[in-house]
């Protein structure tokens, strides 16, 4: 692979020593470098660093100081227990596809990592409120609201972010920026969701099988055109 080249069907796994690629995928860390290594919508070149020791990857300059980590954001819930039921009733090797087409380069995306007066961070605080359970389209809904200073489960959560949101001037902004086009419509206003939308009420969770199928069809959808995207920049030539 030349170095500026990105395998949109790599498995991250694949060089993580059975740990988790988020921070143990070697590949994984240099497409993310690779990737968002860009002009900002204001213009300034945001590069990252990965020479600094125990941190993922690292931006200093006129623009501030980042510490920021990989997140997946392709969840299957094969593995959680309050879905169980719903997965034992789908063909296995459907399960395994959704499981592995996860772990491509798609399927991932930057926050900040660190903490700020100890609380949680985005990803953590994502993955741990039940009101979104690690859902990238409703933390992508809380992000929107954030830029139109409207309330959002993870309202508290995106504010002490505020200087990295701010890099990106706007919800459009940040979304091209990181290739989300394809989770948002109506010229992003708003959210393409994986599931219909409550404004947060229900369980994020699909409740049966064909809420199950139509999450799994919507979010393959998403990452095979995210993953096209990226391909269309730095795929392998």
């Amino acid at each position: 692979m030349d170095e500026k080249d990105i395998d949109i069907t790599f498995d991250v796994r694949t060089d993580s020593r059975g740990l988790d690629p988020d921070s143990s995928s070697e590949t994984l860390k240099q497409y993310h470098k690779l990737l968002w290594s860009k002009n900002l919508p204001n213009g300034k070149l945001f590069s990252l660093d990965d020479t600094k020791d125990k941190i993922y990857l690292y931006h200093k300059s006129e623009l501030g100081e980042y510490y920021l980590s990989s997140d997946s954001i392709i969840h299957t819930y094969s593995k959680w227990k309050r879905t169980q039921h719903i997965i034992q009733q789908i063909p296995k090797d459907e399960i395994e596809l959704f499981f592995g087409l996860s772990y491509t380069i798609g399927g991932f995306i930057l926050f900040p990592a660190n903490r700020i007066n100890g609380a949680n961070t985005i990803n953590g605080e994502r993955g741990l409120n039940s009101k979104i359970n690690d859902r990238i389209d409703l933390t992508l809904e809380c992000i929107r609201r954030y830029y139109n200073d409207e309330n959002s489960p993870l309202t508290d959560t995106l504010k002490r972010y505020n200087d990295f949101f701010s890099l990106f001037s706007d919800f459009k902004g940040y979304c091209e920026y990181f290739l989300l086009q394809d989770l948002v419509i109506d010229n992003y206003s708003k959210v393409n969701f994986f599931l219909p939308f409550d404004d947060f009420i229900r369980n994020p969770l699909p409740k049966d099988i064909d809420e199950y199928n139509e999450y799994k069809k919507n979010n393959i959808d998403f990452l095979q055109k995210r993953n096209k995207r990226i391909e269309e920049i730095y795929g392998e030539k």
